[in-house]
């Protein structure tokens, strides 16, 4: 598998001055971030902290051997792409499954929803429970659900994995790992994402387990072009 960030410190600087930032955060290769011990689970939006700058979406220059409209989900460095045609995709900062929590593989996107209600496994539940968290046994969509405002749901063989693409309603959560194995996006990004991303889409994981296979991937840093003038 390749994988490189080339001279992403300085893309940071250029996006930095691009969006008028005031602290471009570069990302170090072998430096991660610290896992919050809490519950994945909150149900009132009460903070709207912005992650750090280097997981806002952004378009980047990227190689890859997967075909334009496949998503890829890195989620050792916590970034989600979607590969918009040759040589190009757009990144997304995300949230991922904390220790024993992470999976790989390669699935598709076999259901959307708007605003989806929530339905916390069985296991869950229990597990909150013992936390003193008690969490309802369906939750409607709205504003304080957990799955946010929009939610792709990843099925292999036809059937549902229980895993989703979703939003969140703890923004502050994207560059952690903190879910139960759920990927994580700002709202405004999977709301983005959701209107690209068709039924059928293909979806490679890239997590522990190296269930994924084989795949070929470069991010080379932003796009300055498209960043400036679109496309």
């Amino acid at each position: 598998m390749k994988y490189a960030f080339k001279s992403l410190a300085a893309a940071g600087l250029v996006a930095a001055v691009l969006f008028g930032a005031t602290g471009a955060s570069a990302f170090m290769p072998g430096k991660t971030e610290n896992s919050v011990s809490r519950s994945d689970v909150t149900l009132a939006s009460t903070q709207q902290k912005k992650p750090p700058q280097k997981y806002w979406r952004t378009k980047v220059r990227f190689k890859t051997n997967e075909a334009p409209g496949t998503i890829i989900v890195d989620t050792n460095n916590r970034f989600l792409y979607y590969i918009d045609g040759p040589n190009r995709a757009t990144r997304y900062g995300i949230g991922v499954g904390r220790e024993g929590f992470g999976w790989s593989g390669v699935v598709k996107v076999g259901r959307k929803a708007e605003w989806p209600s929530w339905t916390p496994p069985a296991e869950m539940r229990v597990r909150e429970a013992k936390k003193g968290h008690i969490l309802p046994a369906v939750q409607e969509g709205g504003i304080d659900n957990p799955l946010g405002a929009r939610a792709m749901y990843l099925f292999k063989g036809g059937r549902d994995t229980i895993f989703r693409i979703h939003g969140t309603n703890q923004p502050w959560t994207i560059g952690q790992n903190m879910s139960s194995g759920c990927i994580r996006m700002m709202n405004k990004d999977v709301e983005h994402l959701y209107e690209r991303a068709s039924i059928g889409t293909k979806v490679v994981v890239i997590g522990p387990g190296n269930k994924q296979g084989d795949i070929s991937y470069d991010d080379r840093g932003v796009d300055i072009f498209r960043t400036i003038f679109g496309g």
